[in-house]
């Protein structure tokens, strides 16, 4: 492979990442042009709990379900094959969920991995398919009480984490 066809494999590859990047940190942040910007308008999505159309996935996650005031999605490595203007994706996920019963908050994570097929339209490659194969759920019972701070010592400002509205990092970004 010439030194062209090289580079142009790797700068595919990292476009890909960084589209499920971008992804995981829309939805944690519940933010539509994020999130937008990972998917064709046309995708389908299909997390075994929820498959349908993108539009309707978009409704669902942002504003997001008030039961879920905060998401963490680490991901680990991307394997990637590349067909072209079209390539299959493998993103190992686990997802922390903080999650408000009405009595209380529970945590639960969920490891799997995200099998997407990309496709490159103009100069942009984004997902037109998602399926997510979950291989563990964790459920770890009664959430920490935040408003105590961490391991007994209080936050020393309002900056702290915790939720996916009004996070810090918007401030951090530039964004509000």
């Amino acid at each position: 492979m010439d030194t062209d066809s090289q580079l142009a494999e790797m700068l595919a590859r990292e476009a890909i990442r960084n589209c499920v990047v971008r992804l995981a940190r829309g939805e944690d942040r519940r933010n539509k042009e994020l999130i937008s910007s990972a998917f064709w308008s046309d995708a389908t999505i299909d997390f075994g709990t929820f498959a349908g159309d993108f539009a309707t996935y978009l409704g669902f996650v942002s504003p997001g379900d008030p039961a879920l005031p905060c998401t963490v999605h680490f991901l680990g490595q991307t394997h990637v094959e590349l067909d072209g203007d079209t390539a299959r994706a493998e993103t190992l996920v686990s997802s922390y969920h903080r999650i408000d019963t009405g009595n209380g908050h529970t945590d639960s994570t969920i490891g799997g991995r995200y099998l997407d097929t990309l496709q490159k339209r103009g100069d942009e490659w984004r997902i037109i398919s998602r399926v997510m194969l979950t291989d563990y759920i964790t459920n770890t019972g009664t959430s920490a009480d935040w408003s105590e701070g961490v391991m007994g010592a209080p936050f020393s400002a309002e900056h702290y984490s915790g939720r996916a509205h009004g996070d810090y990092s918007e401030v951090f970004f530039g964004k509000r």
